[in-house]
C-alpha cells in the first residue's frame, strides 16, 4: 500500500510533467513541423522527443530510482524497481503534423504492474484528466465518471486503427460494419488518449482498439477505473500495461463493455 502523501506526489509529479509537455506542445503548433518517419506513416516530430524530455527530466529529478518507459526513448533506469512510468509525450502525432486538434500528452504510473496514477492532458482545450488509486479521477480539478448508458443502441462508441493495415485493420473494419448500426454513432478520433479520458469523463460509453502499446493505455486504464468503468482484454482477461502480448483493449462503463466483449469474442 502506498502511503497517501507519496501518491499524491507522484500525482503531482506527473500533472507536472504533462503541464510542462503542454506547453511545448502548444508552443511548437505554431511553427513548422520538422517530421521523420520512424517506419511507414509512422511519424515523430521534434516537439514528440522534447515533451518527452521534459517529462523525463521532471521524473528523473523527483524519483530517480524509477523505471521510465518512453515512446521515444525506450526504457531507462533498467533496474528492479517496483515502479514504472509510461510515456507517450504526444499521441496522436499525425493529428498534430496535420494541425487537427485531437492529441494528447499520456502519462501513467505502475507499481508492481499494478495501474497506480495516470494523467492525461490535451493542450487544445486545456482539459487535464488525473487519477491516482483509490483518491477517484478528475478533470480539471472536478471529480468525473464513466456514463450510466445501459444498452448499445443509446450509446457513443470510439475506436483506432493501427497504421499498418493488417489482419487487425480487416477485422476492426469487419467490427465497426457490425457495431455501428447498433449504436448512436462510432468515433475515430486518432489519439487512443483522448478517447480513453473521454470514456473516463462519460463522453464516450466505451472504446476499443488493437495493437496499443503500454505508453498509450497506461494512463488511461487509471483514470477509467477510478471514474467507475471496467478495462479488459479482449479475450477477458484483467488488462496489465507491462503485458506486451495483451495489447488489445476494450474499456467502457461495466454494462457496455460487456456488450462490446461479447461482440468482439465472436471474432477474436
Amino acid at each position: 500500500m502506498i502511503p497517501e502523501d507519496e501518491l499524491r506526489q507522484l500525482l503531482q509529479t506527473a500533472i507536472r510533467g504533462a503541464r510542462s509537455a503542454g506547453a511545448i506542445i502548444r508552443r511548437d503548433m505554431k511553427r513548422p513541423r520538422n517530421i521523420e518517419y520512424k517506419r511507414a506513416r509512422d511519424m515523430v516530430t521534434q516537439t514528440d522527443k522534447r515533451a518527452e524530455n521534459v517529462i523525463i527530466d521532471i521524473i528523473q529529478k523527483q524519483f530517480p530510482s524509477h523505471q521510465i518507459i518512453g515512446e521515444e526513448s525506450g526504457l531507462l533506469n533498467d533496474n528492479d524497481s517496483l515502479f514504472t512510468w509510461y510515456i507517450d509525450p504526444l499521441d496522436g502525432t499525425t493529428n498534430f503534423v496535420h494541425g487537427y486538434p485531437i492529441f494528447a500528452t499520456s502519462i501513467g504510473l505502475t507499481y508492481k504492474d499494478e495501474p497506480l496514477v495516470g494523467v492525461i492532458l490535451d493542450p487544445t482545450r486545456d482539459e487535464l484528466f488525473s487519477a491516482a488509486k483509490g483518491l477517484g479521477a478528475f478533470l480539471n480539478g472536478k471529480q468525473m465518471s464513466v456514463s450510466n448508458t445501459m444498452d448499445m443502441k443509446s450509446s457513443i462508441l470510439a475506436t483506432g486503427y493501427y497504421y499498418i493495415h493488417d489482419h487487425l485493420f480487416a477485422l476492426n473494419m469487419k467490427l465497426w460494419n457490425e457495431i455501428y448500426p447498433h449504436t448512436q454513432g462510432l468515433r475515430r478520433g486518432g489519439a487512443a488518449a483522448i478517447d480513453l479520458a473521454y470514456v473516463a469523463c462519460g463522453r464516450l460509453d466505451g472504446f476499443w482498439e488493437f495493437n496499443l502499446n503500454p505508453w498509450d493505455v497506461a494512463a488511461g486504464v487509471v483514470l477509467i477505473k477510478e471514474a467507475g468503468g471496467e478495462v479488459i482484454h479482449a479475450n477477458g482477461d484483467n488488462f496489465l500495461t507491462k503485458d506486451t502480448k495483451l495489447k488489445h483493449i476494450i474499456a467502457g462503463n461495466i454494462n457496455i463493455t460487456n456488450t462490446l466483449f461479447d461482440i468482439i469474442k465472436v471474432h477474436y
